[in-house]
């Protein structure tokens, strides 16, 4: 049914020649058929990619300082969360991984409340229930990030059936990485979507890597979009480097999901240019070889070469472009990292609807520690 590909190392590559691969750019921005995107939509998506990757490698250098603790990031994979988040309906939900930041921030959600998480503030809108980078926002239709492999999965289809049962006309994107497959959680999602055709489109970013394993040695089939045969559900596999084909994908997948047509899974092929997250040293496993081979096709390179080629952007409008950013990136931070922490009576909130008697003097006793008396 789909070729095999060259895979070195953890490579599933995204051969121009692989003819189940749906691209509309070539890996030199070359549009291979006119685009479904209209140019102006294609510029803003540019910036966006180029703000999500900024932010990344200036929130990395961040935990470097020691200043936050954690961060998990995109590089490499914007166009494969970009170009889903053009496609999604404002009735639309997201079932979130934890790469997916710039799709909420492509729904409106304030970028000062995302690092207010990142430092863990007072103004932190998860009150510190949360790890960094783990975002949610019933306000944009987003479910929480939840950090064990795949359980989001079961989620989005639990909501996407409720949404049916309702008569809702909505779809939700489930976002998750190729070693996502192999959960337990993403067989269960899978048998339930399949048998009850809720609109969850299933949307795999294979990177290459689930951290350090390699996709070939966790999974035997030709390509991830054959594991969704033996469930009865659609699938495609798509450049996810290149934007515009992820759009053009995902808006037939998402509307499919709307018009009650059931699921669609995506494999977006794409690569993780950087590390699993600032816990991983992906030298330690990776060939170099093999990161210079993708990053050859960087989707922001690919993009902004294809905007030049439309005479839509040139080396002025870069450099505008990465000052207006930083500028942003730079006082957006500096705001978060000022602000006070959680007070520690916040703590006990929302524990209970009325607090027990036991939990207020659990209470007292640490805003006593707190304050530096005894316990």
């Amino acid at each position: 049914m789909l070729g095999n590909t060259e895979r070195p190392g953890g490579e599933r590559g995204a051969r121009a020649a692989d003819p189940d691969l749906v691209r509309v750019l070539d890996d030199e921005g070359r549009a291979m058929r006119k685009p479904v995107l209209p140019i102006e939509r294609r510029l803003a998506l540019y910036e966006a990619m180029v703000r999500s990757r900024r932010l990344d490698e200036r929130l990395e250098r961040v935990q470097r300082q020691g200043r936050i603790g954690f961060h998990i990031g995109s590089q490499g994979e914007e166009a494969a969360v970009l170009g889903v988040a053009e496609a999604l309906a404002p009735e639309d939900w997201i079932a979130p991984c934890y790469r997916e930041v710039a799709a909420l921030l492509h729904r409106g959600f304030p970028l000062e409340a995302h690092l207010d998480n990142v430092f863990g503030n007072a103004d932190d809108p998860n009150v510190g229930r949360q790890m960094p980078v783990h975002f949610a926002s019933r306000a944009h239709r987003c479910l929480s990030v939840s950090a064990p492999i795949g359980t989001q999965l079961p989620h989005a289809v639990g909501l996407a059936y409720a949404m049916k049962l309702r008569g809702e006309h909505a779809a939700v994107a489930a976002f998750f990485g190729d070693g996502a497959t192999s959960s337990q959680g993403f067989h269960d999602a899978m048998t339930f979507a399949g048998v009850m055709k809720v609109g969850v489109a299933f949307f795999c970013r294979n990177n290459g890597w689930a951290i350090s394993l390699p996709a070939h040695e966790q999974c035997a089939a030709r390509a991830l979009a054959d594991k969704a045969v033996g469930y009865g559900i659609p699938a495609v596999r798509c450049d996810g480097n290149d934007l515009l084909a992820v759009f053009e994908v995902a808006s037939r997948a998402l509307d499919t999901a709307r018009r009650g047509g059931g699921p669609t899974f995506v494999e977006l092929l794409t690569y993780r240019a950087g590390p699993h997250s600032t816990s991983d040293d992906p030298t330690r496993y990776r060939d170099p070889d093999e990161v210079s081979r993708w990053a050859a096709r960087d989707p922001i390179t690919r993009l902004r070469k294809h905007l030049e080629r439309e005479d839509a952007w040139d080396i002025d409008r870069e450099a505008a472009l990465l000052a207006r950013v930083d500028a942003e990136l730079k006082e957006a931070i500096a705001r978060a990292e000022k602000k006070p922490r959680p007070s520690v009576a916040s703590l006990f909130d929302d524990v209970y609807a009325e607090p027990t008697e036991a939990l207020l003097a659990q209470k007292r006793e640490a805003l006593a520690l707190d304050e530096g008396g005894e316990g």
